[in-house]
């Protein structure tokens, strides 16, 4: 795993320049770095040798007649099959790497070399005879790839934070994102945090040639069911395609490999592969809602692999929110991101890489809000002028009442609900939290776009089709990348690999979520190797226990500090947040989720505009006040 980054054209002390960017990433790649400069580009990147880590692997990498340069960021799994079909046809390899299939493959295939791939990848190919840069991302987005323009150059990196050293470049807030991040929880892709900076979208390339940018999806995600499957065949065709990706995933590495290790059926299907090798897993001290490491001890045991784990204090999670939030680049109002810090760190004590869950909800539909399309089926046949009476009344009772937010949601048809994972805020709620009320607007605008490429599929796949497109790019993959890179470990995610999304996408809905049980077919090949108790466990995430801390006077303090400054004030209208909190800690309501979000975005924009975007321990200080 590596870090890239570079700009075209020439500018003043350039050497220097891509020399700093690549340093602002050197947790990507803390092994080695390698640059590639002319008078028409500057190419850098960081490694971390995980396949051929003699120095032969290092990068820049080039073709036989050094025409074409290469950094490359990730691994390409099929590479020794691809490498023995290119010798065929007369390419000469210099390296044992997997990176040296990228730049033959693209001579010889040129953009048809994506889809041949296996694997996770943000690649850089600068072709010296027409000065063109053919830029591509992995198939779900497993790498990240930013970009953006500065007075006619191309400037691009793994992360944002590499790119904001370019001279030159304005940081200006992108408010539209703001906007969008508070219905979400996430910066959507392709947009950031910053005006004018783009994330390369999953399934990608990006050709920039003669100033001009051109972009191209070669690769759609689209469920096709099959109607007719059967169980045992589904089952059958899943635990044999997944094996042969945990073996590929295991062995294209020439140094140990680990296993995260939760309470759930995804990663514990994983460490059934890993006998007599090592787990790694964290818990917080708050019972067993918010702690997996016992279920996860008692699985090692049973699967014989060496357990390793943590239970981090409620200081330390809080101590090192501000060094989460630099490590992201952009405000990610998921916890458990800084929980996956921890387990990284761990991780990175003893082993290089780590094989994890990640995919499995999306893939085989494992989120709990893919059950409400049956659930509330027989409910939306009632005239819809009745239901939303019925919300109407059941919303004017101010407190939970069992059933309430059945009645709710069931009031509106599937596109209102068809916003993914998370809405921390309704178009009501941001005009009046925002200081810009104009700024608001319904998560449609930006999911309408899917919910019309799915025409035709049913409810529960048309979900997992736009979870695979925001969420788990936004979210799942973003904190996944950044958190195990803040810790220069490489982190695998064997569900995301295109054979295995061959298969899920032909199971029927009807296996993938039935009877209340969701990823019902995947948990089917699971039971074939782990305990009846774990294949079946309810999902709970990566349980942070954020809603007690924020009952608590030190950190409802730390948040209060934050809500009264300057920063807030600059953008939310504060007293509305103060009642947030203020409610949440008195108990008259659960308003954590939306708490957590504004919260995080202030300790972001502290860091990247007020801080000057260096990572830092401890709690921002947020004394200054309007």
């Amino acid at each position: 795993m590596c870090g890239i980054c570079g700009f075209t054209g020439q500018i003043a002390q350039g050497e220097s320049v891509v020399r700093v960017m690549a340093e602002k990433i050197t947790h990507r790649g803390p092994d080695s770095s390698g640059f590639y400069i002319d008078d028409q580009i500057a190419m850098g990147f960081r490694r971390l040798s995980i396949i051929d880590i003699s120095s032969t692997g290092d990068q820049p990498i080039y073709n036989e007649d050094k025409t074409l340069v290469l950094t490359f960021n990730g691994e390409i799994y099929n590479y020794r099959p691809l490498r023995e079909e290119l010798k065929q046809y007369g390419h000469v390899f210099a390296t044992n790497t997997d990176s040296e299939v990228l730049i033959h493959g693209y001579e010889q295939w040129g953009e048809e070399l994506l889809n041949r791939l296996r694997g996770m990848f943000g690649f850089a190919i600068y072709d010296t005879r027409d000065h063109s840069l053919f830029i591509a991302r992995d198939f779900f987005g497993i790498k990240p790839m930013h970009y953006t323009t500065v007075n006619g150059h191309f400037v691009y990196g793994s992360e944002i934070k590499s790119i904001l050293e370019f001279p030159g470049f304005e940081k200006k807030l992108n408010l539209d994102t703001l906007n969008n991040y508070l219905s979400f929880q996430y910066a959507v892709p392709p947009q950031t945090f910053f005006e004018g900076l783009y994330c390369l979208p999953p399934a990608h390339f990006l050709r920039f040639k003669d100033g001009k940018i051109e972009t191209k999806r070669y690769w759609d995600p689209m469920f096709a069911p099959d109607e007719d499957m059967k169980e045992e065949d589904a089952v059958d065709a899943i635990e044999k395609v997944f094996e042969e990706s945990i073996n590929l995933h295991k062995t294209s590495s020439d140094v140990e490999v680990g296993c995260f290790l939760s309470s759930g059926v995804d990663s514990s299907y994983v460490s059934t592969y890993f006998s007599g090798q090592k787990t790694f897993t964290v818990g917080f001290d708050y019972g067993e809602k918010y702690n997996e490491i016992s279920w996860a001890k008692n699985l090692s045991e049973k699967i014989n692999v060496e357990h390793h784990y943590k239970v981090i204090s409620s200081d330390e999670f809080w101590g090192n929110i501000k060094k989460v939030q630099y490590h992201m680049d952009q405000p990610l109002a998921d916890p458990s991101c800084i929980a996956l810090y921890f387990v990284s760190k761990i991780a990175s004590e003893y082993v290089k890489v780590v094989l994890s869950g990640e995919g499995a909800d999306e893939l085989f539909g494992g989120y709990t809000i893919y059950n409400e399309p049956n659930s509330l089926r027989g409910y939306r046949k009632l005239p819809r002028g009745l239901r939303t009476v019925i919300r109407k009344m059941v919303q004017a009772i101010p407190f939970a009442v069992k059933g309430k937010n059945f009645l709710i949601r069931g009031s509106y048809n599937e596109e209102e609900l068809f916003y993914g994972n998370a809405r921390m805020f309704s178009v009501d709620e941001k005009r009046r939290l925002l200081k810009d009320s104009s700024l608001a607007t319904h998560p449609k605008t930006i999911t309408h776009a899917y919910y019309e490429h799915t025409q035709g599929q049913d409810d529960i796949t048309r979900r997992q089709y736009l979870d695979i497109n925001l969420w788990m790019v936004g979210d799942i993959l973003l904190k996944a990348d950044r958190m195990s890179m803040a810790n220069s470990l490489e982190l695998r995610v064997p569900f995301l690999d295109k054979e295995v999304f061959a298969v899920a996408s032909k199971i029927p809905a009807h296996l993938r979520v039935r009877d209340g049980q969701t990823k019902y077919a995947m948990r089917q090949a699971a039971r074939r190797h782990l305990p009846e108790a774990t294949a079946q466990k309810r999902k709970l995430g990566f349980p942070v226990p954020t809603r007690v801390w924020l009952k608590e006077e030190k950190y409802y303090n730390i948040v209060k500090d934050a809500f009264t400054g300057e920063t807030a004030q600059k953008f939310f209208n504060t007293d509305i947040l103060l009642k947030y909190l203020d409610e949440h800690f008195n108990g008259k309501a659960d308003h954590s989720r939306r708490i957590w979000t504004v919260f995080i975005f202030l300790v972001w924009y502290n860091i990247y505009f007020e801080d000057g975007a260096h990572e830092a321990g401890d709690v921002p200080d947020f004394s200054k006040k309007a």
